[in-house]
């Protein structure tokens, strides 16, 4: 007996009834013009809105004095399923920075090539977060800036500064009326924002049908063949970075760091997409000691990760921005892995800085649409995660000092507009 989600028909005799003409349909057309003037109605909701507002209902926040121990304050971000914390000093009563995975990535290039394991293990023991900018200095790497941002600034300013300073993150700081001091308040990511919008923008977000490759957002794989000119060292999907899962960990580890990236897609030899390797799987090595035995491989690698691992998600390069946003709001993602062809072969990454940029806006509105003669695809959406058999271990954290039930929930409502979900 097989169901049906249609109704049985009915055996009662009904009176006839006269044909009325249809009502127009309350959503406009899909049209250049409407997506546009939803992106519009989206910035203009952004510079009505402050980053109070995208506070979630209830959340905690994790802060570390600069005097801790290195491997003191990386337990603290394991046990809390975070994986960054703003920094204070004790000493002058005000904020100090950002503990995040970066630092952790330059603490291993250090000991990688200048310690012995031993040393290095209790080098780790005694060093204190204060000290990782003289590692920086070591590695001839920048320091970052000292991002700030008032809580009660627009959404839209926070943005900007996100977008402007490249930063996956920005902390919000208060002033005590009482002493004068600053008051780290909340961290406000890219990913709690794009949710924010998701959730009470939905009108306009199902404007937004245009394909993500038309609207130029992600990187995708450059037109020169391989040996061309501006393809480095013959590199077919140049500009993205990529690994095989032969590869050692250690030059992913110095790919994360020079070109500043969080992912790299892993392909087999035929360019198909297998798995990926983010930051976050770095502290996972780190957990485990492996501060020096980064010269196992990816494949290795991959066996230390969490059973709960979501996998990899990806879409096509003609899936549209709006059910891009949908699925942020239906799930926690932080990049998407663009692939063409039944089997998956790799053709772009979009990460949530490229979305970020387009919502709030790098361009005039209407300007720098990359002409296609494909259609949009009214199709249901094609984003997949390609699962990863991996072995037990502890499952990774959100990149967000928020835990995940916390940032789940749903964003303070406001008075103008009520979040719809």
């Amino acid at each position: 007996m097989s169901s049906t989600l249609s109704p049985s028909p009915s055996k009662v005799k009904r009176r006839g009834s006269t044909r009325r003409p249809r009502a127009n349909s309350q959503l406009p057309p899909l049209t250049q013009e409407a997506h546009d003037a939803a992106l519009y109605s989206i910035r203009a909701y952004l510079k009505n809105h402050t980053s109070y507002d995208s506070f979630p209902v209830s959340f905690r926040m994790i802060v570390l004095d600069i005097k801790l121990e290195v491997r003191k304050a990386l337990q603290c971000l394991l046990t809390n399923g975070v994986v960054s914390a703003p920094l204070w000093n004790s000493d002058k009563s005000c904020f100090a920075g950002m503990f995040t995975v970066s630092d952790i990535i330059h603490l291993i290039q250090y000991y990688y090539k200048s310690s012995t394991y031993d040393s290095a293990a209790a080098d780790v023991e005694t060093l204190r977060l204060e000290s990782l900018r003289e590692i920086e200095k070591e590695l001839g790497v920048e320091p970052p800036p000292l991002l700030r941002e008032y809580p009660a600034a627009t959404l839209y300013d926070a943005a900007k500064l996100l977008i402007q300073t490249h930063a996956r993150r920005v902390p919000l700081l208060d002033h005590d009326t009482e002493t004068g001091h600053e008051v780290i308040v909340s961290v406000l990511t890219q990913y709690r924002l794009l949710k924010f919008i998701s959730i009470n923008c939905g009108k306009e977000i199902s404007q937004l049908h245009l394909p993500l490759r038309k609207l130029k957002i992600g990187t995708y794989v450059s037109s020169f063949p391989p040996s061309a000119e501006g393809s480095p060292d013959g590199n077919p999907f140049y500009p993205i970075a990529t690994a095989t899962l032969d590869t050692p960990v250690f030059d992913i580890v110095h790919m994360f760091s020079e070109r500043g990236i969080s992912a790299v897609p892993i392909i087999d030899e035929n360019g198909i997409v297998v798995n990926l390797y983010e930051t976050v799987d770095v502290i996972t090595l780190v957990r485990l000691g492996a501060y020096q035995a980064l010269d196992l491989t990816i494949s290795e690698a991959l066996t230390q990760r969490s059973p709960d691992f979501p996998g990899v998600v990806v879409c096509t390069a003609s899936d549209s921005l709006g059910t891009l946003m949908q699925l942020i709001k239906k799930r926690r993602v932080h990049r998407l892995v663009v692939v063409e062809g039944d089997k998956g072969r790799l053709l772009g990454i979009i990460s949530l800085s490229d979305v970020l940029r387009y919502l709030v806006g790098e361009i005039t509105i209407g300007e720098g649409i990359e002409p296609s003669e494909t259609q949009v695809s009214t199709s249901a959406p094609s984003f997949v995660s390609i699962p990863a058999a991996v072995e037990e271990a502890s499952p990774p954290p959100p990149e967000e000092n928020i835990p995940q039930a916390a940032e789940d929930s749903t964003p303070r409502p406001t008075d103008k507009v009520p979040p719809t979900e």
